[in-house]
């Protein structure tokens, strides 16, 4: 990594230069490997206090860190702090915005609202593994926004004898999700949001 040095330089011992140094290097985990990196630090003093700039190019973004003390590596410490933060933020931003997963048509397991064995395309699973081998359960979200029917109470009741254990369904009268959930002792239970 290059360091341009600008501004008040007198006050740079070589202790000092080698400090600014290796805390930049620890920086360049964070960038790129491709080519030469430049780091420009700017160095006023005014009065008693000592304004360090660092400025620095990353995923096309001018980051910029900027430290104010009345000693210099104090000052030098909070600009690459800054620095850092800004670094960690832009890496984060990029990872979440290019690394997306695709929605997948997927058999349904269960047949809630469904007819057994019909294909439902606004279903993703999140299915993960564990470092032992182990699948853990599936887990299978629906699609709101694809065109389903809302459902009264009777018809949903009507969908329980297909020998299902629950119904997921959107209230025709109330306009809101209803679960209709199967007791062990024959009758229902009611969920509503």
């Amino acid at each position: 990594m290059k360091i341009i040095y600008s501004g008040k330089t007198k006050e740079f011992t070589p202790d000092l230069e080698e400090k600014i140094r290796l805390k930049l290097a620890k920086l360049g985990k964070f960038l790129e490997r491709r080519g030469e990196r430049e780091v420009h630090l700017m160095h006023q003093s005014e009065r008693h206090l000592h304004r360090v700039e660092i400025t620095m190019n990353f995923y096309d973004h001018g980051v910029v860190g900027e430290g104010v003390d009345a000693d210099l590596p104090t000052a030098i410490h909070q600009a690459i702090e800054k620095l850092e933060k800004q670094l960690v933020r832009i890496r984060e931003r990029w990872r979440d915005s290019h690394r997306t997963q695709p929605v997948t048509k997927i058999q349904a397991p269960w047949t809630g609202n469904t007819v057994p064995g019909e294909e439902i395309p606004a279903l993703r699973s999140d299915e993960e593994e564990n470092p032992n081998g182990a699948r853990r359960p599936k887990i299978f979200r629906v699609d709101y926004d694809s065109d389903r029917k809302p459902m009264t109470l009777e018809e949903a009741m009507l969908e329980l004898e297909r020998n299902v254990n629950y119904v997921v369904y959107r209230d025709a009268n109330r306009q809101c999700l209803s679960v209709l959930v199967r007791r062990p002792d024959g009758n229902y239970d009611l969920i509503e949001s």
